[in-house]
């Protein structure tokens, strides 16, 4: 038991004293979606330090939650979740369509955040039918600062969807230009990329082909659906 620990015997508690650290179940949340490096998991939790993750995932392998593996052809190791930490899925997913239903969803579109937004956008996103050549759709919000306005997907046939935070230098086939609130709202669910692109808070141009496939191609988070119900009762 930790020195900060409920001092119980409720398995409610004792469970308690595992998950609820500061971003432990952000960081099960993300592993879930399948980050598996240091990197990408750190993408997915912007607002942690590396130590504190570092610390976190120590303690989650101490817990028997996840397991390391080293990679022999890659610098670094991979983390990977243990059947106790996959049998917590459910119980995640529940809590984040809890918050979908029940937390004002003006409060969580305070928390605004680009980056992160893209990287869930970019793992969300589903080439579907894949381009029979690499298409560019550049992603910009104009009220950001100018180094941090602009990010650019990379969709190649045959190949996982890229992100990039820096110009590649490749030809953009297709401009999105969007607030951020919009873009967030579309993706997790209060509203939709339909509805936001008819309301003029997303602009979409370019390529009308690329148009029309990036509008298929984006899927939502997997939480959206519980913020439908909520805005259908």
């Amino acid at each position: 038991m930790t020195e900060s620990g409920y001092g119980q015997f409720c398995p409610v508690a004792m469970a308690a004293e595992v998950l609820c650290t500061r971003w432990t179940l952000v960081m099960l949340s993300e592993m879930l979606s399948g980050s598996t490096r240091f990197n990408e998991i750190r993408r997915g939790v912007p607002r942690m330090s590396p130590a504190l993750l570092s610390k976190r995932l120590k303690e989650l392998e101490e817990w028997g939650l996840i397991e390391r593996t080293e990679k022999k052809d890659a610098e670094g190791g991979e983390y990977h979740l243990t059947p106790a930490a996959l049998e917590l899925e459910p119980i995640i997913t529940a809590l984040g369509n809890w918050s979908q239903r029940w937390v004002d969803s003006e409060l969580t579109l305070q928390n605004l955040d680009a980056q992160l937004l893209m990287w869930n956008v970019r793992r969300k996103l589903s080439p579907d039918p894949m381009p029979k050549r690499k298409t560019v759709v550049q992603i910009i919000f104009p009220e950001l600062a100018q180094n941090k306005r602009n990010y650019w997907l990379i969709v190649s046939p045959g190949q996982d969807v890229d992100l990039c935070s820096i110009d590649p230098g490749f030809d953009v086939n297709l401009f999105v230009s969007a607030d951020l609130k919009a873009m967030t709202s579309a993706f997790i669910g209060p509203s939709t990329l339909d509805a936001e692109i008819a309301a003029d808070r997303i602009l979409l141009t370019g390529d009308n082909e690329v148009s029309g496939q990036f509008k298929k191609w984006f899927v939502q988070s997997r939480y959206a659906a519980a913020a439908r119900c909520r805005a259908a009762e």
